[in-house]
């Protein structure tokens, strides 16, 4: 199993085509523009680059990396070979199932299909497709060049060789992959959420401000990373995503989202990738908010 098709080549996409690419399989990363390709392998080099100078690899290995990646607006033509396919689009629902009855139509017939969902239900995913039996859930943690854990998540109908084959891949990636049931949120977000969305109500209730709220969990919780400067990171968007998604699958206020969020969302202060969340990410304070977040 050595080509593997990534469709999406945002944040996590283009992490998880150069996860792979590095440890020597073919990737296709596949995104409806051309532009937003040429971002991802941008992203991809900058960050092989930041390795090659930090003697984690060497520049023959960067340039290894970079051409096991070919890149395609086109699903058909992206997916034509692939043993694996990873989606990794944006965390909406309608666009996934799309996807999903796309790849149905264009990979080949023992292709498994894997989604990086951090939140969507992989059974109703599968259902739009002719092999439920071979949809899973692949969900990498962010950045995905550094982070060991793979949530492994079973659909209904998810066989266990599918299982047993993602699962091997994932170890050959060095990661650690842990299963899990298909449930809203599934283990991961069903905790991390709660905690973030808690900690923007603490300051929409005025308990404390931004830095003391996450100086507090830095250094009385021992987190790398305050709750507030981790929703930035992670895209305030897709904070809010998620949330929606286990409010409506649980029909439990404690995951309705602070409307302190809401707003935000709606404001276009999305966090890094807007340059504004609760954070400051303008040009001339960028690279020290970003650093700060790994200090």
């Amino acid at each position: 199993m050595k080509n593997i098709a990534v469709i999406g080549s945002g944040t996590m996409g283009n992490g998880i085509a150069h996860t792979f690419a590095q440890n020597d399989f073919r990737v296709q990363l596949i995104d409806i523009s051309e532009e937003s390709l040429k971002k991802g392998i941008a992203t991809i080099t900058k960050n092989l680059d930041r390795m090659v100078s930090k003697e984690k690899i060497s520049e023959k290995d960067k340039l290894q990396t970079l051409s096991n990646i070919s890149t395609y607006t086109s699903i058909e033509e992206g997916v034509e070979y692939a043993s694996l396919v990873v989606e990794a689009a944006t965390e909406n629902l309608d666009l996934k199932l799309k996807i999903f009855r796309d790849l149905e139509k264009f990979c080949p017939e023992d292709t498994i299909l894997a989604s990086n969902t951090s939140s969507i239900s992989i059974t109703q995913i599968a259902a739009v497709t002719s092999r439920p039996e071979m949809v899973i859930g692949m969900h990498f943690m962010n950045p995905v060049p550094i982070m060991k854990l793979v949530e492994i998540i079973r659909g209904y109908n998810t066989s266990q060789e599918t299982y047993d084959t993602v699962k091997g891949i994932s170890e050959k990636l060095g990661k650690i992959p842990v299963e899990v049931n298909d449930y809203p949120g599934f283990v991961a977000n069903r905790i991390l959420m709660p905690m973030l969305n808690e900690a923007i109500e603490t300051l929409y209730n005025g308990v404390a401000g931004v830095k003391e709220i996450d100086t507090v969990m830095k250094l009385g919780m021992a987190h790398p990373m305050g709750p507030l400067q981790l929703a930035d990171f992670i895209g305030l968007d897709v904070c809010l995503s998620i949330l929606k998604v286990m409010n409506d699958g649980f029909k439990n206020p404690k995951y309705a989202p602070c409307p302190l969020l809401v707003n935000m969302v709606m404001a276009g202060k999305l966090g890094i990738k807007s340059g504004e969340g609760f954070y400051d990410y303008s040009e001339n304070r960028r690279a020290e908010n970003v650093a700060k977040m790994f200090q």
